[in-house]
């Protein structure tokens, strides 16, 4: 099933065919008010769609994904953003109950064990909370670029996502990383400071490296696993 209400997957494409990316985004709150939300991580790419929703008063809900792992840069940067643009970032935490029982069971760093341990950590830490923070809506809002990794290279700005019963909608699809690099520095966009120090994607502490010149774009990602294993879910279809 590719369809949500009365619109499918080829008539939404077609709706927002030409459309730059914030009357993309206004279109898709046109037609489905309420139910479009944001995930942002507070990256580089997450803090531009933050800068293109706040400043054009586009009413989506923002929210993100406290695993209780974060850099305290990202929670800097949070905090900055917030007063930056007067918005409200609703904050999603993992069930404490599976958390204790993890972090008693296997220790503050099983991820490093095995893929199932990580898997099962991020499902817990993200997956879950990220499930209940989607529930009941109909647009998600991502920060995916193609040249982030393999994965993602052919990617649609608008996909179906079967999982979650939603489509996803990703404005930043084709632009590059000095795209987004640029926009940032001319529009004074509040970012991590870790980014600074080769950091281009940051999740948590535990499982997040700076990379070095000439390194995959995910490859600052649970390093310790081989190239194919570099997603936590969050995006699984």
């Amino acid at each position: 099933m590719t369809t949500t209400t009365s619109h499918t997957l080829d008539s939404l494409t077609a709706e927002l065919t030409g459309l730059n990316e914030v009357d993309a985004l206004r279109k898709l709150t046109d037609l489905f008010p309420g139910q479009v939300v944001f995930s942002t991580s507070l990256g580089y790419e997450d803090q531009v769609i933050t800068d293109l929703i706040a400043t054009n008063n586009v009413p989506v809900r923002f929210f993100t994904l406290d695993t209780g792992r974060m850099f305290g840069e990202t929670y800097s940067v949070w905090n900055k953003t917030l007063g930056r643009y007067a918005i409200t970032i609703d904050t999603m935490y993992p069930d404490a109950a599976k958390v204790e029982a993890m972090m008693t069971t296997k220790g503050p760093y099983s991820m490093y064990e095995s893929v199932e341990n990580r898997k099962e950590c991020c499902g817990i830490r993200k997956v879950e909370p990220l499930n209940r923070a989607l529930a009941g809506q109909k647009i998600w809002i991502t920060g995916i670029r193609a040249e982030q990794s393999n994965n993602r290279h052919d990617m649609p700005q608008l996909e179906w996502d079967e999982a979650h019963q939603l489509f996803k909608f990703h404005p930043l699809m084709r632009w590059t990383f000095d795209d987004v690099k640029a926009y940032v520095k001319q529009h004074n966009v509040p970012y991590n400071p870790l980014h600074d120090r080769g950091f281009v994607s940051i999740g948590c502490q535990p499982c997040t490296r700076a990379i070095q010149p000439g390194e995959d774009f995910r490859a600052g990602r649970w390093w310790w696993e081989d190239n194919s294993k570099k997603e936590c879910g969050l995006h699984a279809k």
